[in-house]
């Protein structure tokens, strides 16, 4: 038996305006489309913004259903609006911000585990990693410079 070790690099920004201008762009959008979330039942709002390679930036927020797994969180619909309509696109970037209209949301919220896989599944197939940045609605902004970095050993299309 072999020991091995996993780590994780992140950084921590502790206000937006800490950001690269860019970056800060791709937030204020997060932060603008989560307030458009449809989040009835949890009442927690979270919007994702993707920085594509062409400069543009794609958009999604997460939407509830009263048949909960019938949902989608902000990261999957803002890929999957992108990828629709570019199925070759690059991301580079993406900011994700979430609130609560219940309690403050006072530490970074990062994807889920299925937005994760999703996350990764693009990673590879556009062989270049994607800087996710997440946040509350106060407090520190983490970034990461890959997928990997928040789902390592991640499943993808090698083992099909």
């Amino acid at each position: 038996m072999k020991i091995h070790n996993i780590s994780t690099a992140f950084a921590v920004y502790n206000k937006i305006d800490e950001l690269p201008v860019d970056v800060q762009k791709l937030m204020e959008a997060a932060i603008k489309i989560k307030n458009n979330a449809y989040a009835p039942y949890s009442k927690f709002k979270v919007g994702a913004a993707l920085l594509l390679k062409d400069g543009t930036i794609a958009v999604g927020n997460n939407q509830e259903n009263a048949a909960y797994p019938s949902g989608l969180c902000a990261e999957r619909v803002a890929v999957f609006h992108a990828s629709a309509k570019d199925p070759n696109m690059e991301i580079l970037k993406i900011a994700i911000a979430a609130s609560s209209e219940i309690n403050t949301v006072s530490k970074p919220v990062g994807p889920c585990g299925a937005c994760r896989q999703v996350l990764s599944e693009y990673e590879v197939k556009q062989q270049k990693e994607i800087e996710i940045y997440f946040m509350g609605e106060i407090g520190d902004i983490i970034r990461t410079d890959s997928v990997a970095d928040l789902l390592p050993f991640g499943f993808d299309k090698s083992y099909l």
